[in-house]
């Protein structure tokens, strides 16, 4: 083992984590990427957080005199759709309830996930239950589950997270599992099992604290997956209903026209694509962040 990857998986003090954390951020303000992607998700958050108040209009409020006008039209700055909704305060509202799916999403995969990964890579009795109900998920595609569970639940923001973050728990073990196996073979793990340290002080005290930045990782890699479950649910009439808006439901809404009026099926489109984008860049800028080995480079 390296001198880096022993340093970065030892018990730490909390200066010494207050130390890491220092570098984790150094490093992340020397990459631009990461200091772009952030900025995008930083207002991302800000707008969707403020949409109710900040939307120029309610977004189910209709203007029957400029239905489907183009951007510019005044009044409404990128356009409005067939019913004269503002397309801009509904990609502000839509925008909202996908980070709001997202978050929920990944927060019930985390929390179901990482104890059953830890189990899964601490103990070898329970292992193999795991890693075969991990198996049975991982048989059905990522959306064909959430698909089928956003069916039976019924549509709604909330029942779309379940089902989303259902579908992504099997993603969450695999991770789990890998770095629990991992860390059990380290020295530091070894030694407190051999110094008497019951199972769960092991893993509350030494596995989980140095399995977090993998976490981290894996958040972030999975809230762009939950964004886009999200508007393919709502796109197929299974997650948020109308008149709530939804980045799913306006490109589900604007399909018939969009020789017509393609902005208001582009707009929508490209907020899930940037929100993506950014989430993913910025996931792959905090793994090497946190990655021993860019110390080195």
């Amino acid at each position: 083992m390296s001198v880096d990857s022993a340093l970065a998986t030892a018990p730490v003090s909390d200066g010494q984590a207050t130390s890491r954390l220092r570098l984790v951020v150094r490093r992340l303000t020397h990459s631009p990427l990461a200091v772009l992607s952030f900025a995008l998700l930083a207002v991302a958050v800000v707008i969707a957080l403020l949409a109710p108040w900040i939307a120029p209009y309610a977004p189910e409020q209709t203007d029957f005199a400029h239905t489907l006008s183009p951007p510019g039209t005044p009044g409404h700055l990128l356009g409005s759709d067939d019913l004269g909704r503002d397309v801009l305060s509904r990609i502000m509202l839509g925008m909202r309830a996908s980070l709001e799916v997202g978050a929920l999403a990944v927060l019930t995969a985390l929390l179901i996930g990482v104890p059953l990964g830890l189990a899964a890579g601490y103990f070898r009795p329970a292992d193999a239950l795991i890693s075969r109900f991990t198996d049975l998920l991982l048989a059905f595609p990522f959306l064909i589950l959430a698909v089928g569970l956003a069916a039976i639940r019924g549509a709604s923001l909330t029942n779309a997270a379940v089902a989303i973050g259902i579908a992504q728990i099997p993603g969450v073990i695999r991770i789990v599992r890998s770095d629990t196996l991992r860390l059990k073979s380290l020295d530091f793990v070894a030694a407190a099992i051999v110094d008497g340290a019951s199972d769960l002080w092991v893993l509350s005290r030494h596995v989980l604290p140095n399995a977090v930045s993998v976490i981290l990782v894996q958040a972030t890699v999975a809230i762009p997956s939950a964004i886009l479950g999200e508007a393919v649910l709502s796109f197929l009439g299974l997650g948020i209903q109308p008149p709530d808006p939804s980045l799913g439901t306006m490109l589900a809404s604007a399909q018939q026209f969009a020789v017509r009026a393609p902005w208001a099926a582009v707009l929508p489109g490209l907020t899930i694509m940037l929100l993506a984008l950014a989430f993913n860049v910025f996931g792959d800028s905090l793994r090497d962040a946190l990655d021993p080995k860019a110390s080195r480079q």
